[in-house]
């Protein structure tokens, strides 16, 4: 960890992400339990989720080749500053009282779809800042400046809404993104991209709409002949489907069942992030010793089991401590999903092969977000919740194949290495 910190570079995007999730948190908090209490409604925040996943699911498919192509850096300033600009239009109008539920909508629509492409971005640029040997470092670094932001959120938003109201919560999310910009411009001077190896390479006179589509298959085809990479693409797919649309089902949580008004909330959102936090202090130790895969496979256990027990609890203090467990698991989980993908993939295909898994995961968020607001609204809060344990445990099994299926891949590749080695021999 010490080395980490020593990289300006590095040092500068922990503290980025540390400013910029604080103020997306408590932007998400605040949006959800304003919806929630205008509506009453989980099938409107159903909608929250659904509306974000269509320019994702857009977009997706085709913005890994200019993650991969273009600088990094001056991507994540772009998407912040474009976000800036849409959340400070929007706490304006709250600021003045005339918020309504369909600029909310397209708020978190707009800024979802920075989202989406923003987070590729940020891992493939710190794959590229970081020695291969320290990768579990680094991604467990870039979560921690994520679960700390999201922790001091989690901690006041329940709190700090009922003073400042959703205008001055945006407002805030507003000044962190002008944050993160200034840190991520002394990351590093200048314009710096990914070398492609020159086989991938077309000719310098191939059109530029026929050099895009050629990267655009050329990272298909990558995944085609790596099943080991899609398997725990697939584990990743279903966690952040999961994960994302467990917003759903947290306000109404504490509203119906425990009565804990704003406060309640906060207290759960702080618990989530006070374990995800803590989660980075044994998250390397871990890994250590589990390896990546296993890491992944406790964590989505743990997540799943946490929530089939959620509902059932009446008491504010043991569902808090529930959400801690499931914070310190999301936290080890993510940072385990993220190391595993920097070990298998290569730097200059990172950012097609993580569009790819966000899109599957963004297209199951899409009807997992259905699912879980209709069981929640018309069966009950034990059904949703059901749901979204059964999507964590799915994506434990689909790192349990991945396992099986990596060393069959390394066992082949060191096959055909001593057959190379005999046929070259004197």
């Amino acid at each position: 960890m010490r080395d980490i910190l020593r990289q300006r570079g590095l040092r500068l995007i922990f503290i980025a992400n540390l400013v910029s999730m604080l103020g997306s948190g408590m932007n998400s908090a605040a949006v959800v339990w304003y919806i929630l209490q205008a509506t009453h409604s989980e099938m409107a925040l159903g909608t929250v989720i659904i509306l974000q996943t269509i320019p994702a699911l857009l977009m997706l498919p085709f913005t890994g080749v200019v993650i991969d192509r273009e600088d990094r850096r001056h991507l994540v300033m772009v998407l912040d500053g474009s976000r800036a600009v849409v959340i400070f239009t929007v706490a304006l109008i709250a600021l003045a009282g005339r918020a309504r539920l369909w600029e909310l909508y397209l708020m978190n629509t707009l800024v979802a779809a920075g989202f989406w492409m923003f987070w590729p971005s940020v891992t493939a640029l710190i794959q590229e800042l970081t020695p291969e040997a320290q990768y579990v470092a680094s991604s467990n670094f870039l979560m921690a400046g994520v679960q700390g932001g999201w922790l001091i959120a989690g901690a006041i938003v329940g709190f700090v809404y009922n003073h400042l109201h959703l205008g001055g919560v945006l407002l805030l999310d507003f000044s962190t993104y002008l944050f993160s910009i200034c840190c991520y411009l002394f990351v590093r001077k200048g314009r710096v991209t990914v070398q492609h190896p020159p086989r991938t390479e077309l000719p310098s006179e191939a059109h530029p709409i026929q050099r895009y589509f050629h990267e655009l298959h050329e990272g298909f085809g990558y995944l085609k002949h790596r099943p080991a990479v899609t398997l725990v693409g697939i584990s990743m797919a279903l966690f952040m489907g999961a994960m994302l649309t467990q917003g759903i089902v947290t306000a109404p949580l504490d509203d119906r069942i425990l009565h804990g008004g704003a406060v309640g909330y906060g207290w759960l959102n702080g618990a989530w992030g006070v374990g995800a936090f803590l989660s980075t202090m044994y998250t390397p130790w871990a890994i250590g010793r589990l390896q990546t895969r296993a890491s992944i496979r406790l964590g989505m256990l743990v997540l799943g089991a946490c929530m089939l027990v959620a509902p059932h609890s009446r008491i504010l203090a043991a569902t808090a401590f529930l959400f801690f467990l499931m914070g310190s698991a999301r936290g080890m989980g993510g940072t385990a999903l993220n190391t595993s993908l920097m070990e298998l993939v290569p730097p200059h295909l990172m950012g097609r092969t993580q569009n790819t898994f966000y899109f599957m995961g963004t297209l199951l968020q899409l009807g997992l977000a259905f699912a879980v607001g209709a069981s929640a609204h018309r069966i009950g809060l034990t059904t949703a919740y059901a749901i979204i344990a059964g999507t964590y445990l799915c994506s434990c099994a689909s790192t349990l194949i991945s396992e099986d299926q990596i060393r069959f891949e390394k066992a082949e590749a060191s096959a055909e290495e001593a057959v190379a080695e005999e046929t070259t021999a004197p």
